[in-house]
C-alpha cells in the first residue's frame, strides 16, 4: 500500500510500515528525526494528502497516485483537554480569545484530514475537544497495551484516541502494566515519560510528547497494512530482519551516536559497519 503518515517527524510509524514492505512516507513541516529524509515530505500535509507526484527531501519525485491509507497526527496544543483552563476569557482576556481562535483553526485542520479523499484514515489525538466538536473516538489505547515484555519502552500510560475511517480498531492483549510514579503528597500518579518531558524546554517538550510509541506503530502496520514484503521486495518473511524497526540485536552506534541497522540483507541497511 501507499501510506501517508501526516504530521510525523519521528518517522516511527513510517518505518513500521516500511519494515513490512509498504511504500510509506512521513510528512511534516519539520525535518525528520528518524533518519530517512528519502522517505520524508517536508511541507504541508494538506497538500501531500492529495497524492499525485510528491517530492521527498532527497529531491526525488514519486508518483504515488491516490494514497491507500493516511494516519495523521494533527497538532494537539489547542485541542487537548489539559489546556482547558486557558480558555477562560474572564480570567485571561485577549490571550484566551486568541486561544479560542487557535482552537477553531486546529479543529478545522483536524477535520480537513479526517474528510480527505483517501479510502482508509486514522487520526490520532489525545482526549480533548474533538470528542465534542466532531464525535467520540472509535478507540482509546495506551502504549502499555502493546508492550511485549515487562519494562519495555511501551510500558507507559498515554491515552491515545483514534478516529477511524474504513479501519478496524486495533486488537491487543494487555500483558504488562505501565510504569508509574507516585506523587510525594500521595494524591496521584504520573508516567515516567511524562515526568521526563517536563524537564525539557517547551519546544523540545512538545516534540518529545508528539512521538508515537513503537508498539502502537507496529500494531498499526501489522493489523492495518499486513506483511507484503514478498510481493513488494521479492523476499520471504525470514529474508528481512523484521526487528530492524526496533533495531533488534543487529545494530551499531554510528558516528552521530545514533543506533543504526547492521543487517546487510535488510532494506534499512545503509552500508555502515559496527
Amino acid at each position: 500500500m501507499k501510506v501517508l503518515i501526516a504530521c510525523e517527524e519521528s518517522q516511527i510509524e513510517c518505518m513500521a510500515f516500511r519494515a513490512l514492505g509498504h511504500e510509506a512516507y512521513s510528512c511534516d513541516i519539520q525535518e525528520p528525526s528518524g533518519g530517512y529524509p528519502e522517505w520524508h515530505i517536508l511541507g504541508d500535509a494538506l497538500e501531500a494528502m492529495r497524492g499525485g507526484q510528491i517530492v521527498t527531501m532527497d529531491g526525488v519525485a514519486h508518483d504515488v497516485g491516490k494514497w491507500d491509507m493516511m494516519i495523521a497526527h494533527p497538532p494537539c496544543t489547542y485541542l487537548t483537554v489539559t489546556g482547558n483552563k486557558w480558555f477562560n476569557v474572564e480570567r485571561f482576556g485577549e490571550k484566551a480569545i486568541k486561544r479560542h481562535k487557535d482552537r477553531q483553526e486546529a479543529a478545522e485542520f483536524f477535520m480537513a484530514l479526517m474528510t480527505a479523499d483517501i479510502d482508509k484514515i486514522a487520526i490520532e489525538n489525545p482526549i480533548g475537544y474533538m470528542s465534542t466538536y466532531f464525535r467520540k473516538p472509535d478507540q482509546i489505547v495506551h502504549p502499555y497495551y502493546f508492550a511485549e515484555f515487562d519494562g519495555d519502552e511501551n510500558c507507559e500510560r498515554k491515552a491515545t484516541c483514534l478516529w477511524l475511517k474504513n479501519l478496524q480498531p486495533l486488537e491487543y492483549q494487555v500483558k504488562f502494566q505501565p510504569r508509574v510514579i507516585k506523587y510525594k503528597n500521595g494524591k496521584g500518579t504520573d508516567s515516567p515519560w511524562h515526568v521526563e518531558t517536563m524537564k525539557l524546554p517547551p519546544a523540545e517538550r512538545a516534540k518529545a510528547r508528539s512521538k508515537s510509541f513503537p508498539g502502537i506503530a507496529k500494531a498499526m502496520a501489522e493489523q492495518w497494512g499486513g506483511d507484503v514484503r514478498k510481493e513488494t521486495l521479492g523476499m520471504d518473511y525470514d529474508d528481512v530482519c523484521y526487528e530492524c524497526i526496533g533495531y533488534g540485536n543487529d545494530y551499531f552506534i554510528n558516528d552521530d551516536g545514533e543506533l543504526e541497522c547492521a543487517c546487510d540483507q535488510c532494506p534499512f541497511f545503509k552500508g555502515g559497519t559496527p
